[in-house]
């Protein structure tokens, strides 16, 4: 097996990185067809603007605080496409991700994963890769023949609807958690 390049990226911050991915699963049930359609009109229009970039309130909070903040969107076709001037493809590639295992993290984990195909995971809390010498060479042997591997890690960093950095509100719980709650702790 014959790997040519491993391009590495790291700590990207994206507008939708901060928020809470869409809630698909668990919709509460109304016997009211009005309040479901309600419901589901509000979701279709959050994956709507998720999946789109769409710019809203909180997008401009997040690049004034974050000024050069794109959306997972934009990233991945801008490395998709810089990759792709290198001879990178979905049929050569692995993506192989070390991102925290907080849910707010696997939109864009996802993003990749639909273009390049199958992620190894290499695990991990704030970014940092747990699979250790032996975790790096299981991954290694799954790159294609001749192939690359895009390795992304990094941390997280919430934001509030208020602009509270390092803090994160998440759907369906009250509670205002930091975030990332592991690199905090490890602090």
């Amino acid at each position: 097996m014959m790997m040519r390049a491993c391009v590495l990226l790291a700590l990207v911050a994206t507008s939708e990185a901060f928020q809470s991915p869409p809630q698909l699963r668990h919709q509460p049930k109304s016997s009211s067809t009005s309040t479901t359609t309600s419901l589901d009109a509000k979701l279709v229009s959050k994956v709507k603007n998720l999946l789109t970039g769409s710019s809203s309130d909180f997008d401009r909070l997040v690049k004034k605080k974050f000024p050069g903040a794109i959306s997972n969107t934009k990233l991945t076709k801008r490395v998709v496409a810089a990759l792709k001037s290198k001879g990178f493809t979905p049929e050569n590639t692995l993506v192989a991700t070390s991102l925290c295992a907080d849910e707010l993290a696997r939109v864009l984990e996802d993003n990749f994963v639909q273009i390049y195909g199958q992620n190894f995971n290499l695990g991990g809390l704030s970014g940092f890769p747990f699979a250790g010498n032996t975790g790096f060479g299981a991954m290694s042997a799954h790159v294609p023949d001749d192939g690359f591997c895009l390795t992304i890690h990094g941390p997280h960093v919430g934001i509030t609807k208020d602009g509270v950095i390092g803090k994160v509100e998440r759907s369906g719980i009250a509670l205002v958690d930091s975030c990332c709650g592991s690199g905090i702790a490890a602090s």
